[in-house]
């Protein structure tokens, strides 16, 4: 009886740790995020927002680029609130996902909670947008476009086309989000180009934040105070698109009684060039998915990156708009 009772205890004790076994595997699977058995890797990624038809583009990319890759793709619009993706990081934190991405919406305020994604081991990547961290070690590298060279390059067509001009170019300029790198940047390259012609004067400059709607309403005000406006240099394709309403509502032929020059070549954008509503873009790409996923597999490695790596852009005329249009893929 008593070896009865013995045998009934070992059973009921292999039992249990059986199930403790199942159990303690179950929850390694299926803790969150971070490193699993299956390697997988797990990415948070806080996007700006959906403000433009770039930013659209560029998420697309992203989410399409992670399936691929086989990424478990963790995902986060901030709608264009810094608070809300200094949270989305710290909540990627607590998951302990395996590589954060992100791209800031404005420059500064980011060393407190990259340095707790530092500490926790967890490194970060910058996508289209960078930071003024003085601390470099903060995230591993910077993916995206030159936006002072972009500025650059719309100026330098600029002084080109109004070599000639022997009376004032006044210019208008619609901004970005106060802040943000891309408005930064993109001013600053501009300005410096335009230098080289003492007729071209920047005469307004106030932000629209990168949004159609914010083109529009700063555009009226311009037209409204400035009775001569012969340029409009706008930080991207959206805010040009919306001005090319005010500017039509105000009796002005766009293309024509305003040279129209923006960033970022997205389709509506190519198409008003193609049209001849713009003059000018200097192209920013937002497909930096496949760059992105490959470069989260080799920091999660353990490999060195480079600490910049740009994308290859172009600019477009009206007539190479024409051309480039049947195939574009954003």
């Amino acid at each position: 009886m008593r070896k009865m009772r013995t045998q009934r205890a070992i059973a009921i004790l292999a039992s249990v740790l059986l199930i403790g076994g199942v159990a303690a595997c179950g929850n390694s699977d299926t803790g969150g995020g971070g490193s699993k058995d299956d390697g997988k890797i797990t990415m948070g990624f806080s996007q700006v927002g959906a403000e433009s038809g770039w930013r659209t583009a560029n998420t697309t990319s992203i989410k399409e680029s992670a399936a691929a890759a086989g990424v478990e793709l963790k995902f986060d619009d901030a709608q264009q609130k810094q608070e809300n993706q200094i949270k989305a990081i710290r909540n990627y934190i607590q998951q302990k996902v395996d590589v954060i991405a992100f791209s800031p919406v404005v420059e500064s305020g980011w060393d407190t909670v990259l340095k707790e994604a530092k500490d926790a081991g967890i490194p970060v990547i910058l996508t289209d947008r960078s930071v003024d961290s003085a601390d470099k070690s903060l995230y591993k590298t910077f993916l995206g476009s030159d936006f002072v060279k972009e500025g650059k390059l719309a100026g330098e067509w600029l002084v080109e086309q109004k070599k000639g001009a022997t009376g004032p170019v006044n210019i208008v300029e619609l901004q970005g989000n106060t802040g943000a790198a891309p408005a930064n940047d993109r001013k600053k390259g501009f300005g410096e180009a335009i230098a080289a012609n003492p007729n071209l004067k920047i005469i307004a400059s106030q932000p629209g934040d990168f949004t159609r709607a914010g083109g529009k309403q700063v555009m009226e005000q311009f037209l409204k105070a400035n009775p001569k406006i012969d340029v409009l240099f706008a930080h991207n394709d959206d805010m040009g698109l919306g001005a090319l309403e005010a500017i039509t509502a105000a009796g002005k032929v766009p293309g024509k009684d305003i040279t129209i020059i923006t960033v970022d070549a997205v389709k509506d954008g190519m198409q008003a060039l193609a049209d001849g509503k713009f003059n000018f873009i200097a192209e920013c790409s937002p497909l930096l998915g496949p760059q992105l996923m490959d470069l989260a597999k080799k920091v999660h490695a353990g490999e060195t990156v480079p600490a910049r790596i740009e994308t290859e852009e172009t600019t477009f005329t009206q007539a190479q708009a024409k051309e480039a249009l049947p195939t574009r893929k954003y």
